[in-house]
This record gives structure tokens, sequence and C-alpha cells, in this order.
């Protein structure tokens, strides 16, 4: 991977991993330093990462920083908030993001990460058991 490689893949993929990791985390300082790591461990071992999979070593990465983060700090809630943005509309109904964030907020990490891979961020069931290292069954 080239430094003009490296830079486009910056650009392509680092809203997205910041957007997962800072649902996640709920505070953009940590978040950045999160995405920060992430992209820093892909440019060590940009010799070594495929081309065609390296959005799904970023997220990989990521999440198990996230991971790492959380229980170095001791946090155990996740966020569940979700903006409008995020869910593709604009003009979602008030209400209805209520409820959605009531169903996330019941569920534990693990299962708030999953659905965010696959709802959010549009993963298939091997890609997500890729990044979390957990089995598609």
């Amino acid at each position: 991977m080239t430094e003009r490689d490296y830079n486009d893949c910056v650009k392509l993929h680092a809203d997205n991993v910041y957007r997962f990791i800072l649902k996640n985390l709920r505070n953009e300082e940590d978040s950045k330093d999160v995405v920060q790591s992430a992209f820093e461990k892909l440019w060590i071992n940009r010799d070594q990462v495929q081309h065609e999979k390296i959005k799904s070593y970023l997220f990989t990465i990521a999440y198990n920083q996230m991971i790492d983060h959380i229980r170095k700090n001791k946090r155990i809630s996740l966020k569940d908030e979700f903006s409008d943005t995020a869910l593709g509309t604009g003009s979602i109904n008030h209400n209805a993001k209520r409820i959605l964030d009531e169903a996330l907020s019941k569920l534990s990490e693990l299962q708030r990460s999953l659905v965010m891979l696959k709802d959010y961020e549009g993963y298939n069931y091997a890609e997500i058991g890729q990044i979390t290292n957990l089995n598609e069954k």
C-alpha cells in the first residue's frame, strides 16, 4: 500500500469507522483516539493487508480497540442514541426513535454492536463474524 493508497483509504473509510465507534463509546475524543489508533495499525501493517480486505480490517481493528478502551476505562454502556442522519433519513419520527433507543438500550454490549454492524454499517454475517471473532451460527 502506497502513501497515496493509504490517504485514499482514510478518505473513504474514516467517517464510517468513526460513526460506528462513536455510536458505541458516546464520547467524541475517545472515538477519535480509537479510530486514529486503527488507522495507525493499518499503516504499520499496510504491507500485510490485502487491498480488498482493508474495510473489514479497519472495522476489526477499530472494534477490538474499542473493546480494549471500554475494558480499560471500565465503561459498560454503549451509545444507544442514533442521529437521524445515521439512520439514513432526516425526518425520522421522534417517537419511533425513542422506541428504538429503548429497545437498543436493553441489548448487551455485544448485541448492540452486532445490530449496528449489520443494520447500520451494512456488513453481512460472515463479515461481522470476522470483525467480532464470532461464527455465523
